[in-house]
């Protein structure tokens, strides 16, 4: 049982690392983007907001349509009402002989006893005196409508309602841009940490080979202990670098996953690379584009944010006019004293409500100067905004056109320390060269490929944002 246990044993712990390596999602900047946009919790917020003012426009319309409403109510009287009579009070003499008569066949027997103690100076069962209006039991049936017939504001009103819809589209498609420039400035400094270990596992392991062939010529009498120290001492500072560049690398990326709204507990994988990522641009076009802020959904924001301000001036200009409404009603009430002695009295109405503004103190005056100034505001900010974006083009390109030159620059350096860290090797070798040459050679070189990724990586980020003020991305 053992001999079956243990092999399985080692075989786990050969295989979960490598469970765990497949388990990590892999994503280029493309898909780190789009997964970004479909899971970020800031466009999240900026759907429901979308659809917030989708509905806020059905709340809006619904206001011009006929509004009916039932109602039921009931109401029993503990103490029913009387009125007293005048003296010499003759319900015969105002009605008139034979109406009075059919009324009171009418009537119901209770009812006809309680009219005829109340005529005779009777009081009822309670020795109440007067006349009752009302019977114990009432129950009220009832249909109302009210319907607009013209309300100048209302249509206004509905306009804007479908223009902020339109204003939390274009702030949708701002968001979206916000959130695609977030993720990609937090996924490129993690591809830069990613190159440069890289980078430095090739020179450790060039070192390495290095420090064992010098081992050899040590035990041969050829160098001296001073030289195997120098490049032990080397090879540790490599292994030092690499660890603080692990570490910030885990940093990097889960800002990257809380840009993306990616789980911080999940591992991640990048795919691309910066060279990959700067063969897909035009350097010429990029140094030749000019200024469109009409391509920036900031812009276009406010475009629409001019609409609104325009909107609401003639909103309150609206609230001079006159507005019309119909109603009516149809209802059932019933009246006994029980539920089934009783009778039911429809009854049915309609009718126009006209409201014609006079004086309200000025203040539909006020509030249009106002909606006015905020107009004037949104221009400017509009005519700021065009100003500032063709500040911000020209700016990127001359950023982009200062880090391209260095990155050209950087490629001469790092071919030439290429060459003298080779020539100081092969001299070494040869027993023409001191291995305090070797190491500075080296030196000078890991410097100069750390110089070659910043600049890379300068460019990238340079003509990513250059892309970005261009309205590009």
């Amino acid at each position: 049982m053992t001999k079956i246990i243990f092999p399985t044993v080692i075989w786990l712990f050969i295989a979960l690392p490598m469970i765990a390596q497949q388990q990590a999602r892999q994503f280029s900047l493309e898909e780190a983007i789009n997964y970004a946009l479909s899971e970020s919790i800031t466009i999240k917020n900026a759907q429901i907001a979308v659809a917030d003012a989708e509905a806020q426009v059905i709340e809006r319309r619904a206001i011009g349509l006929p509004q009916l409403n039932g109602s039921l109510q009931y109401q029993r009287y503990l103490a029913v009402p009387r009125q007293p009579l005048p003296e010499g009070f003759d319900i015969f003499g105002i009605f008139g002989q034979a109406l009075a008569v059919d009324l009171f066949d009418q009537l119901s027997p209770a009812t006809q006893t309680a009219v005829t103690d109340a005529f005779s100076g009777g009081g009822g069962d309670d020795g109440e005196e007067g006349i009752a209006f009302f019977l114990k039991n009432n129950f009220t049936a009832a249909l109302n409508l009210d319907a607009m017939i013209f309300d100048g504001s209302f249509f206004v009103a509905l306009d804007a309602a479908r223009e902020y819809k339109k204003y939390t589209l274009r702030e949708f498609a701002s968001t979206q841009r916000e959130i695609t420039n977030r993720v990609t400035e937090a996924y490129l400094p993690v591809m830069l940490i990613q190159e440069n270990v890289e980078l430095l596992d090739k020179n450790i392991e060039n070192l390495r080979k290095l420090l064992n062939e010098t081992k050899e010529l040590y035990k041969a009498g050829f160098v001296e202990q001073l030289d195997i120290d120098r490049l032990d001492l080397s090879l540790a500072n490599l292994l030092i670098e690499r660890e603080n560049l692990i570490r910030q690398k885990e940093v990097a990326q889960d800002n990257l996953k809380h840009s993306m709204g990616y789980p911080i507990s999940e591992p991640i994988v990048l795919t691309d690379e910066l060279e990959e990522l700067l063969a897909d641009a035009d350097p010429d076009a990029l140094a030749t584009a000019v200024a469109e802020p009409e391509r920036r959904p900031e812009y276009a924001l406010l475009e629409q944010a001019i609409r609104m301000n325009e909107l609401n001036v003639k909103l309150n200009k609206a609230g001079y006019l006159p507005s019309l409404r119909a109603f009516g009603a149809a209802q059932q009430q019933y009246q006994g004293d029980d539920f089934k002695s009783g009778f039911w009295a429809p009854s049915a109405y309609i009718g126009l409500n006209l409201n014609v503004p006079i004086f309200d103190g000025l203040d539909k005056r006020a509030k249009i100067q106002r909606a006015q100034l905020d107009l004037e505001k949104a221009i400017n900010q509009q005519k700021d905004l065009g100003n500032a974006i063709n500040l911000e083009v020209a700016n990127a390109r001359t950023n982009y056109l200062n880090a391209r030159e260095r990155l050209s620059s950087q490629e001469r350096n790092l071919s030439l320390a290429e060459r003298i860290y080779n020539t100081s090797q092969i001299k070494y070798r040869e027993g023409i060269g001191s291995s305090l040459e070797v190491t500075q050679a080296e030196q000078s070189l890991y410097e100069t490929q750390s110089n070659y990724m910043q600049a890379l990586y300068d460019l990238l980020l340079a003509k990513e944002r250059l892309q970005m003020a261009l309205g590009n991305n």
